[in-house]
């Protein structure tokens, strides 16, 4: 999935700097400069999501008892405890990173693999680290806004993230390709049905396409800081990038 997403980064920022004529609205958002091309990915996904990610999650949730559903997604927070522990110590977060390699030791053991999560009853709650927020600790911009098909929301700084977190995720070590591509798709379809309950606010918003362009950059903006955002930024959609 993550090699995916890395190419088709690369192919949105060549197509975005060679082929799109900026929005002539004087109200353009300098953190997405290729905006045109931009919404036209998003409508390529919103579509494809419609017509079957959405009504697939919709029937896993459906038929999936709740306690299946959280072990799925207690095994796949688990898989990402390793990319947050190396990017805890590549941002010098030694403290953190005791704690994650605590969560990881005792989901993994007590936990069965991460089916349970007996960390988060112990106070280790789960963190979340990429390389991506390495990059923008150490004073990396976050780039241009790229909304990438088949991926979503991304910037380049974060697309490039991609790259070395690959290789600290244990699903790039499966070698065989039923099995990865399996895991794959149960990945997909347990953060497609995560994402569910969020349907009435998207659907209530006046553009949906700049509503999600400003929660993901909040959010990441919010990451890279560790929640110490300055003001302006939550106010000013232009800030802080």
């Amino acid at each position: 999935m993550r090699r995916l997403a890395c190419a088709s980064i690369l192919f949105a920022a060549l197509l975005a700097t060679g082929c799109a004529s900026q929005p002539t609205s004087a109200k353009r958002d300098a953190r997405d400069p290729f905006e045109r091309v931009n919404r036209a990915s998003f409508a390529f996904n919103d579509t494809l999501d419609r017509a079957i990610l959405k009504p697939t999650a919709k029937g896993y949730r459906a038929v999936a008892p709740q306690f299946l559903e959280t072990g799925v997604s207690n095994f796949f927070d688990n898989l990402d405890t390793p990319k947050t522990l190396v990017n805890d110590l590549l941002q010098a977060k030694f403290k953190p990173a005791l704690h994650d390699t605590g969560r990881l030791l005792l989901n993994t053991t007590i936990g069965l693999g991460g089916l349970f999560d007996p960390a988060s009853a112990a106070g280790l709650d789960r963190n979340e680290e990429d390389f991506g927020q390495t990059l923008g600790k150490w004073g990396v911009p976050a780039g241009p806004y790229l909304m990438i098909p088949f991926v979503g929301p991304s910037t380049v700084r974060d697309g490039c993230g991609e790259i070395p977190d690959e290789f600290t995720d244990p699903r790039h070590y499966v070698e065989r390709d039923k099995v990865r591509f399996g895991i794959l798709f149960v990945n997909l379809l347990d953060s497609r049905a995560r994402q569910l309950s969020l349907e009435d606010t998207l659907n209530s918003a006046y553009d949906k396409y700049g509503f999600i362009r400003n929660a993901y950059l909040q959010r990441r903006e919010y990451l890279v800081t560790d929640g110490e955002v300055p003001e302006e930024s939550l106010e000013d959609p232009e800030a802080g990038q």
